[in-house]
């Protein structure tokens, strides 16, 4: 099959949102069920020795057959609208184990590039970022220029981003 899916889906794919529109699915569903049906069409192409001279009738079967697929799937699942009280409530705020694993390592892994850092730059960092000072105020506090304090936290935030992403 060597269909042009760019030129198909820029011919045809508001016509399927539509035609899925007419039978009842929300906009929304419709443009999902849409890229979805060009996604099989792109990866799961017709069987061989089969003869598909039509694309259009082809990519319209295959979105009709997802939204019988997803009506059938909504009529055995109930769904239930939650408020956002009850959602809140629901939601666990707790990092995942995977979540702490990862936060400290990457503080070890900052805390490393800061050590790393000459001392007047990491105190021009520290004072910026971690005790939220203007860099008016770091520049005073160190005795340099703003121009000159804002190379050294810029020189800090790019040594901590290099030594952080495992560049």
């Amino acid at each position: 099959m060597s269909w042009d899916l760019h030129k198909l889906f820029r011919s045809h794919a508001a016509e399927i949102a539509r035609a899925l529109r007419r039978r009842g699915v929300s906009a929304e569903t419709a443009a999902d069920i849409t890229q979805e049906a060009f996604l099989r069409v792109l990866t799961l192409s017709p069987q061989d020795g089969t003869a598909i001279h039509n694309p259009k009738a082809y990519l319209h079967q295959v979105s009709r057959n997802l939204s019988i697929n997803l009506q059938r799937r909504e009529r055995l699942v109930t769904m239930v609208e939650l408020d956002d009280a009850l959602a809140e409530r629901i939601i666990d705020p707790t990092p995942s184990a995977e979540t702490i694993v990862y936060d400290r390592q990457r503080l070890r892994q900052t805390e490393a590039a800061l050590s790393e850092l000459p001392e007047r730059t990491r105190n021009a960092f520290v004072l910026h970022r971690l005790g939220e000072h203007t860099i008016a105020d770091v520049a005073k506090h160190i005795g340099l220029s703003t121009t000159r304090t804002w190379a050294l936290i810029r020189d800090a935030y790019r040594h901590i981003v290099l030594r952080t992403s495992g560049i």
